[in-house]
């Protein structure tokens, strides 16, 4: 009978061990799940290619890494964080992370601007350059003789023509161009800086939604200066700034005035 009971309590007493060293073991990887943020980083262009190198961020904890030869990454994160992605060759790109779940991240390539080209030399045709212009007034010189201290020529000797309708017609396709162009740039807005694609990085929904994307919304001037225009990285910037207002700076009606200028 005391054998049994002894039997019985020395089982408990191992369960018991064996409960605690496992928790022990099992914690470090638990905690580790969950502050860490995983992912593949690949070429915009050529979807399937793969970055190695790619330097890796933690903005907010400065903490930094690289993706392995494979494209992959791990670094340590918690929701909330901004992740930084940068490479020689590439456009920088910010992630806000919303959740710690695995990602693909896509980097598109710089474009190469061409560098200035000097021209030293043009061959030109003789018939262009041997050609009469019609509208150009005839002239004579004056004293010639050989001399080379001849009278200078103060007239006209060429024609000079204005066509004001031109130019107006010309004003008039420019102005006609930079409003397609504007039109042009103001889809590009409302395509990537949608409804879904806020609420997608931010979470937020109703007033607060509404009022994020217009107090937020990205001007043609903005994304006209800097091409491709990384929405992503804009509304996550914008973001933690929304985080810094106050309730009420948060609607549009309590919004500071401008100042007159």
């Amino acid at each position: 009978m005391l054998k049994a009971a002894f039997e019985c309590r020395t089982n408990l007493l191992l369960n018991m061990y064996k409960l605690i060293i496992f928790l022990v073991l099992a914690l470090p990887f638990g905690a580790l799940a969950q502050t860490v943020t995983t992912g593949t980083v690949f070429d915009y262009s050529k979807k399937t290619l793969t970055l190695p190198g790619v330097n890796i961020r933690n903005l907010n904890s400065k903490k930094s890494t690289n993706t392995n030869k494979e494209g992959k990454y791990t670094i340590t994160a918690a929701v909330g964080d901004l992740i930084e992605f940068s490479a020689v060759g590439y456009h920088t790109d910010t992630l806000y992370l919303t959740n710690l779940l695995n990602r693909t991240i896509y980097l598109p390539v710089k474009s190469t601007n061409l560098a200035e080209v000097n021209v030293e030399a043009v061959r030109m045709n003789s018939q262009i350059t041997d050609a009469k212009d019609p509208l150009a007034e005839k002239y004579t010189l004056l004293n010639t003789g050989g001399n080379l201290n001849r009278k200078r020529m103060t007239d006209k000797v060429g024609g000079l023509n204005l066509n004001l309708g031109y130019g107006k017609y010309k004003r008039q396709q420019r102005k006609e161009a930079e409003l397609s162009e504007r039109e042009m740039y103001l889809e590009e807005i409302d395509e990537n800086f949608s409804q879904n694609a806020v609420v997608d990085l931010t979470k937020l929904q109703g007033e607060d939604l509404k009022n994020f994307m217009i107090i937020y919304r990205p001007s043609v001037e903005q994304v006209k200066a800097e091409r491709p225009y990384r929405y992503a990285y804009y509304i996550s910037r914008a973001f933690v700034a929304w985080q810094k207002l106050t309730p009420q700076q948060r609607k549009l009606q309590d919004l500071p005035k401008l100042k007159a200028n």
